[in-house]
C-alpha cells in the first residue's frame, strides 16, 4: 500500500492537525508511512495527536502555531524542516464559520471570515511552496473547503465567500506552481465532528434529500485528502473535490412523483 501511495518518507504538514478532520488527517498521513508535523494554534491538542501517532511507531512532532500569522507560518516550516526533514506534503485543515447574515455583518466578521478560512491557507501554502522551490523538490498540498463556496452560503456569506475564494486560490497555485507542486482542495458538505454534531431534525433532512442519507465522517475527509496527496492522484491539480454525500447534485424541487 505504501508504494502504491507513494508516500513512505515523506514529510507532511497538517495544519488544524489537534482535531476532527485534522487529527484524522495526520492520522491517515502517518499511517501510509509519512513523517507528519501535526500543528495546532494551541500546542496541547497538536501534542495529544502526536503523541497518539508516535506510540503507534509513526514519527511525529507537535508544533504550535497560528496559520493567520507569517512568522508563525515561517517558523513552523523550520520546526518541521529541522526534526521531521523537508517538507514534501502540506495539508490545511482549517475552517470557523462565522453566521450573520450579510446586512448585520461586522466589518469585523467579514475580516474574520477571510482571515481564519482564507489567509489560513494562503500563509502556510506559500511558506510550503518556498521551501519545496528553493529546494528544488516536487510537492502536494491540500486544503479544505466547504460547499459552501461553490453555492450560496445564507447567513454565513463571509465564510462562504472566503471559501470561494480558496477554491480559486487553489486553481492559481496549481497553475503558478506546476509542475513541481500539485494543489487541490475537498469541498466537505456535512460532517460530523466532535464541535460539530447534527441535531435530528438535521438528520432527518439529510436521510430525506441527499443520495447517502447521512453525514460524512470526519476519516471519509482524511482518506480524501490522502488520495489528492498520494500518487493515485498524480495527474490532479487545481481542482476542488465535493465530499458531500451528493449534497451538490440535488435537485431541491425534486417530488416523489414525477410530473404528468
Amino acid at each position: 500500500m505504501d508504494d502504491l501511495l507513494g508516500l513512505n518518507n515523506k514529510t507532511a504538514m497538517v495544519w488544524g492537525g489537534g482535531a476532527g478532520m485534522g487529527e484524522a488527517t495526520a492520522t491517515r498521513l502517518a499511517q501510509a508511512g509519512c513523517r507528519v508535523a501535526v500543528i495546532d494554534r494551541e500546542l496541547a491538542p497538536a501534542e495529544r495527536v502526536a503523541a497518539a501517532l508516535r506510540e503507534q511507531g509513526c514519527s511525529a512532532r507537535a508544533i504550535e502555531a497560528d496559520a493567520t500569522v507569517e512568522a508563525e507560518v515561517d517558523a513552523a516550516v523550520a520546526a518541521t524542516e529541522a526534526h521531521l526533514g523537508s517538507v514534501d506534503l502540506m495539508a490545511t485543515v482549517i475552517g470557523i464559520g462565522v453566521w450573520s447574515t450579510l446586512l448585520d455583518m461586522t466589518d469585523e466578521q467579514w475580516q474574520d471570515a477571510h482571515r481564519l478560512n482564507l489567509t489560513s491557507f494562503f500563509l502556510p501554502a506559500r511558506a510550503a511552496a518556498r521551501s519545496m522551490v528553493q529546494g528544488g523538490r516536487t510537492g502536494a498540498i491540500v486544503s479544505v473547503a466547504s460547499v459552501s463556496g461553490l453555492t450560496s452560503a445564507p447567513n454565513h456569506g463571509g465564510y462562504g465567500a472566503a471559501k470561494a475564494g480558496l477554491v480559486n486560490l487553489v486553481r492559481t497555485m496549481a497553475v503558478e506552481w506546476g509542475p513541481a507542486i500539485r494543489v487541490n482542495a475537498i469541498a466537505p458538505g456535512a460532517i460530523a465532528t466532535p464541535r460539530v454534531q447534527m441535531p435530528p431534525a438535521a438528520l432527518e433532512v439529510m436521510k430525506q434529500r441527499f443520495p447517502l442519507g447521512r453525514p460524512g465522517s470526519t476519516d471519509e475527509i482524511a482518506k480524501t485528502a490522502l488520495f489528492l496527496l498520494s500518487d493515485l492522484a498524480s495527474y490532479i491539480t487545481g481542482h476542488t473535490l465535493p465530499v458531500d454525500g451528493g449534497w451538490t447534485s440535488t435537485f431541491l424541487m425534486n417530488a416523489a412523483e414525477p410530473a404528468n
